[in-house]
């Protein structure tokens, strides 16, 4: 526990029960399914059956005819309405200096279907059912068309739109190709390696859904809707789709079951239920389907990837060259064109002195859903090539994958550390981390259990990821000069209401992460107010100005830092008031957990005084504004970068062909932990869903135990020292404790 939870029990590093889950478990959430507003309708989409086809008519007379339904819209309606395309957020340009192609998005289709799923109507009914029954009685004229579906075949088959060139929509590349290239003419062994990164379905607790509302008093629309971040949807829909004015739009995101990115991105199921609830002046409701979701929803991943590792006679890395044709589907989704270049090629480095890297991606749309960020969102496609290739370069050498990697690491000396793919390491130990994980799952003695497999028919392997990310997606400048098209700043607000309790108001949003529990632990913290006087409100741009929401691992690094930011404000207020009312100079007066002191002096005023003498200015600064509460903007210089390694041990039945997780070790450091029983379940559901993915094609047992009464051993630092974090993994038929290493 650091000095600060001893101190503050419930404030930073202390690990608090997070306080959402008593609403969540008791069935007392307020997810947009459980809202309703008097007079409602909802609504059903009619989908493509076609991966491309030609839309040469509808016909709703029959749909119509079904009881309760009131409305059916078509992808048409929209475009004549004036209702804009569905923009992409991340303009990348080709090598060659060119624009990116960026295929047309309709809210809905209009004259072409391009994937299976893609919405071309929606009915609008008085109830789910005759809304679902209206949708079967829609009849499209469908003139399907030749479908691209083969992501290695795109580029050379036929064009999906007239207006892209073999279907490329941009051929990205960064490092220096010239400089890679002579590398690799000396190096003494070249590893070679072809991967897919299969393309994955995300599947949230909460499935996709939304509420549009239409005040016709005053023209203000609201939408509850599943998002990320409410803020960035607002705008989206005001200045690109024109929905309606940005001040008439309120975008309400309540209780959220599960993201990982698939809920950042504007829809277009969102986009046709607010447009029509305009039109129809009543509130329509959409709720997805999970068989939906799957058609949907963006999807993850989907690379085909050749990569080549060049080495000298030691072993050491001396250059890795990349080639990744990217799946981006059928069109453009919100940051589907940032995803596989500057959130993948920009991590090609990982842990490793590679002085030479040169990395090209061509970004193609095929006739399947739009592919977007999941969970990592490019860094874990990173961190696959890089640890795939690696491991095959230390077979072909003959050296333990370990000890090649530990050769070729970057050391804490080495700190901050340019990488030839444009970043700027901060600090890192990535060797103990990897020491540390080695130690923990008794790598001495794989050998040996591999021996006693076996003589049991299976056949016993392990496998190393080291890994490092980038979070916190920033700064703003560099970000927009990069093509970005908003800033990746976040704000925070606290304000302190004259009994001394505090509403903390933040852009970024939870769907499942906490922030209710952290935020408050870190307002609890600075300010010494205690922890269950702290409100935390988000989700609602109709209470915070504005936000950029939560993705890239963001959350803390940048909405917290704002809230800090923020909190520093409002100690210096209090200082001048505090200065003012023990008539002392400002100079005179400190703060520490929640008491503002004069040195020298047994005076002291808690903040909660003067919060209230702050709203009672009977005794006051002249100069100063009334009231305690303050806002702040937080810009990051740069990402953070969180790194570690895992390590897992598989047995394989050679007879069944079974795959059993044996063993799993996961060190991570992440630096200034806020909440370690967040962290820890963090940890457990991103191994998970990465051994899910691994295990894609095959059915695997899993299992995990950990210590959570574990010491979290410290590791050196070039900047001091951080807390590097080990979680143990089994399976059923090796069950037993495991300590955590240190």
């Amino acid at each position: 526990m650091s000095e600060a939870a001893q101190v503050n029990p419930q404030g930073i590093g202390a690990s608090v029960r997070r306080r959402e889950d008593q609403r969540f478990i008791t069935g007392e959430g307020q997810y947009t399914d459980d809202l309703n507003q008097p007079g409602q309708v909802y609504a059903a989409f009619c989908r493509s059956p076609y991966a491309r086809a030609r839309i040469n008519g509808i016909e709703t007379t029959e749909a119509l005819s079904v009881e309760g339904v009131i409305a059916i819209y078509t992808g048409a309606e929209l475009v004549a309405d004036g209702l804009g395309d569905l923009p992409c957020g991340w303009l990348v340009k080709s090598k060659d200096g060119s624009d990116m192609n960026s295929a047309p998005h309709p809210p809905m289709a209009a004259t072409l279907a391009n994937y299976v799923g893609e919405p071309y109507a929606m009915v609008v009914a008085e109830s789910v059912q005759a809304a679902q029954q209206g949708a079967e009685m829609v009849v499209a004229d469908f003139e399907e068309l030749n479908a691209v579906i083969d992501v290695s075949q795109a580029s050379v088959s036929e064009p999906i739109y007239e207006s892209v060139d073999r279907n490329v929509a941009y051929n990205w590349a960064l490092g220096d190709e010239d400089a890679t290239r002579m590398a690799f003419a000396k190096a003494a062994h070249v590893t070679t390696i072809d991967l897919t990164n299969n393309r994955l379905i995300p599947n949230a607790l909460e499935p996709r859904a939304c509420l549009g509302v239409f005040e016709a008093a005053t023209g203000d629309y609201t939408l509850y809707t599943t998002s990320q971040n409410p803020h960035l949807e607002r705008l989206i829909l005001s200045a690109f789709v024109q929905v309606a004015p940005e001040h008439k739009l309120r975008i309400v995101a309540p209780d959220v079951g599960g993201g990982f990115g698939s809920k950042i991105f504007v829809y277009p199921e969102e986009t046709t239920v607010i447009w029509a609830a305009g039109k129809l002046r009543r509130p329509i409701k959409w709720v997805a389907e999970r068989s939906e979701s799957f058609l949907a929803d963006a999807h993850g991943r989907d690379h085909v990837t050749h990569a080549e590792l060049a080495l000298d006679e030691q072993g050491r890395f001396t250059a890795l060259k990349v080639q990744t044709t990217a799946n981006l589907g059928a069109y453009l989704s919100t940051f589907g064109s940032a995803v596989p270049t500057y959130l993948y090629g920009t991590l090609l480095a990982g842990q490793y002195k590679t002085p030479n890297i040169y990395v090209e991606v061509e970004g193609v749309y095929t006739n399947t859903s739009p592919v977007d960020a999941y969970r990592g969102a490019g860094r874990p496609e990173a961190t696959y090539v890089i640890e795939r290739i690696v491991e095959r370069a230390a077979r072909e050498l003959g050296k333990d994958p370990a000890d090649l990697r530990r050769m070729n690491m970057i050391q804490p000396e080495d700190f901050p550390y340019e990488t030839p793919v444009a970043l700027v390491y901060d600090t890192g130990n990535y060797e103990a981390s990897l020491d540390k994980a080695v130690l923990a799952i008794d790598y001495d003695g794989f050998e040996g259990r591999r021996a006693k497999a076996a003589e049991q028919g299976k056949r016993r392997g392990i496998g190393f990821a080291c890994y490092i990310e980038a979070c916190g997606l920033a700064p703003s400048k560099l970000a927009i000069e990069l093509g970005a098209g908003v800033g990746l700043y976040e704000s925070g607000e606290i304000r302190i209401n004259a009994t001394g309790s505090a509403s903390v108001f933040t852009g970024s949003h939870s769907h499942g992460q906490g922030h209710e529990t952290t935020f408050a632990q870190v307002v609890s913290d600075k300010l010494g107010i205690p922890y269950d006087d702290i409100d935390v409100v988000h989700g609602d741009t109709g209470r915070m100005d504005f936000g950029l929401g939560t993705y890239g691992s963001r959350s803390l690094a940048v909405g917290g830092s704002a809230l800090v930011m923020a909190a520093e404000k409002i100690i210096e207020k209090g200082k001048k008031i505090a200065a003012h009312m023990m008539k002392a100079s400002i100079d005179q007066v400190e703060f520490n957990n929640g008491e503002f002191t004069l040195t020298d002096s047994n005076q002291s005023m808690s903040i909660q005084e003067i919060a209230f003498a702050s709203y009672v200015p009977a005794d006051y600064p002249e100069d100063l504004e009334p009231g305690l509460s303050e806002k702040a903007f937080y810009d990051p210089g740069n990402f953070t970068y969180p790194a570690g390694t895992h390590i897992a041990e598989v047995e394989i039945d050679i007879e069944t062909g079974v795959v059993d997780l044996v063993d799993f070790v996961a060190v991570d450091d992440f630096g200034h932990i806020i909440n370690p029983l967040i962290v820890h379940g963090q940890v457990h559901g991103g191994v998970a869903q990465g051994l899910l993915h691994a295990e894609s094609r095959r059915s695997a047992r899993f299992h995990c135990r950990h210590d959570r009464d574990a010491v979290y051993a410290q590791s050196a630092r070039s900047k001091g020292m951080r807390r590097s974090w080990c979680h143990r993994f089994a399976s059923r038929d090796n069950e037993r404790d495991y300590p955590c290493a240190g």
